[in-house]
């Protein structure tokens, strides 16, 4: 397989593999552990689950929806702009009837509402301060190989619809860049993460200013807990209690890059650790094991696993492969004008 489409898959996969692996996890560690022990085995959605009650095991949710919507867009677009961004998300929104969905974040649902409404997508999403940003971003990494700069300007295009406020478009460039970064031929997960960084301090520049706390502060904190000395789950738990596992877009994507360096950037025991994290456990696995599959590569994640994600319908109507294909033209589109 070419080494780019491997990585490409990788990173679309893992954030499939993340996002149905981490879905069942209920809302705090220890009702987690009530119900599964430790969860390491593919699980439906328990019947009291606040928010996926009834979803079978394998199933994805919004995050990698969204992330697939928003590719094909831009596929379609041939390029990463404004109006695909509108595109891949109404398309999405409309597919999953987003009015009366429990998956779709305020932020989201409160931009594409304005959206329909005729406002501009220029000012839709100055009231979006919630993880749907960072949670759909990979696949614009993936058309960034080593470009962390490129990476991080299209991500603020596409946070604009519905989440142009400044923790969030860090938080969705911090993926971006770490993505980007992962991309590169014999990438070293530790440039991966400092791509990251700097990916969060770039996209600070852009958006409304909002509340919260500096991403790159969580990234670094959670980075902290993942190289202590304490055991597995100690860590776990304190990156639960520390970093935090909400919709807060800090705490997502902080939470996300301490999960990566824990499972040292393997696609399946980052799945994991996300799931047994527990909180928005399926955005945040979604987001790290994006990263960790675009590190690690398609060939990484175990066959078993990609059978599991390719017998998901909703998994099926997205065309993943032919997704992947389609960004692949667009770098090497790009490679050739460049």
């Amino acid at each position: 397989m070419n080494k780019m489409l491997n990585k490409i898959l990788g990173g679309l996969y893992g954030q499939a593999l993340g996002d149905a692996f981490a879905m069942p996890a209920q809302v705090h560690p220890d009702d987690t552990e009530r119900c599964f022990g430790w969860l390491d085995s593919w699980q439906a959605a328990p019947a009291d689950h606040i928010v996926h009650a009834g979803l079978p095991a394998g199933r994805i949710t919004d995050d990698s929806e969204g992330a697939f919507s928003i590719a094909q867009a831009v596929i379609d677009e041939g390029a990463v702009t404004l109006a695909a961004a509108v595109k891949g998300l109404t398309t999405w929104y409309d597919r999953v009837d987003g009015d009366n969905s429990p998956y779709v974040g305020p932020s989201t649902r409160r931009g594409l509402n304005a959206l329909k409404a005729g406002e501009d997508p220029r000012t839709t999403g100055l009231w979006g301060d919630t993880n749907g940003a960072p949670m759909r971003i990979a696949p614009i990494g993936l058309l960034h190989p080593g470009d962390i700069e490129g990476a991080v300007a299209d991500t603020v295009t596409v946070c604009m619809p519905t989440h142009f406020t400044q923790p969030a478009v860090s938080g969705a460039a911090a993926v971006a860049a770490a993505v980007a970064q992962a991309m590169v031929a014999d990438a070293r997960l530790n440039d991966v993460i400092a791509a990251g960084l700097r990916g969060a301090e770039l996209g600070s520049a852009h958006g409304r200013r909002w509340f919260g706390c500096s991403v790159s502060f969580k990234i670094e904190q959670a980075l902290a807990i993942a190289n202590s000395g304490t055991e597995l789950r100690v860590k776990l738990r304190r990156l639960f209690d520390e970093v935090g596992a909400t919709l807060n877009v800090p705490e997502t994507v902080g939470a996300a890059f301490g999960l990566l360096a824990l499972g040292q950037g393997d696609p399946k025991t980052t799945a994991i650790l996300a799931a047994n994290l527990s909180g928005d456990a399926d955005t945040i696995g979604a987001i790290a094991c994006a990263m960790a599959g675009s590190f690690a590569g398609f060939d990484a994640i175990p066959a078993a696993d990609v059978a599991v994600l390719e017998n998901d319908t909703v998994f099926q109507e997205y065309g993943v492969k032919a997704i992947a294909d389609g960004l692949l033209a667009l770098i090497q589109k790009s490679a050739r004008i460049g």
